[in-house]
């Protein structure tokens, strides 16, 4: 199956169990990969064939600035949800990175990666 790949899509925003991470914003980022057959839009070079990439960041911004989860694992379902009703995707992979996690420790970030089809919503 074909995908379109957004990577890297980054946003501060306030997600987390703690009482700080509920009040004091912090990075996080996003990888979405949505499935969908591509083939009519490579042939016609119609924008009505794909789904609009300004469209998906800015429904994933929102989505990510207006609420406030206690986990990543919630944030990523919520986006899955959003963006697999709104769109004409037969099935989404999404990650969200949370490179700033309040433990102590050396790490590079704690991630949560979901995968979810059409069918499930």
């Amino acid at each position: 199956m074909d995908k379109i790949i957004a990577k890297g899509l980054v946003f501060i925003a306030c997600h987390g169990v703690l009482a700080d991470e509920k009040r004091l914003p912090q990075k996080f980022m996003v990888d979405l990969e949505l499935h969908k057959d591509l083939k009519k839009a490579g042939k016609t070079d119609d924008l009505s064939y794909t789904v609009n990439y300004d469209e998906v960041y800015h429904d994933v911004k929102d989505l990510i600035m207006e609420n406030s989860y206690n986990l990543i694992e919630a944030l990523a379902e919520h986006i899955a949800i959003k963006l697999l009703n709104k769109y004409p995707i037969t099935a989404i992979q999404v990650t969200v990175y949370k490179p700033n996690a309040p433990i102590k420790g050396k790490f590079e970030y704690f991630a949560v990666n979901i995968y979810r089809e059409k069918n499930e919503y």
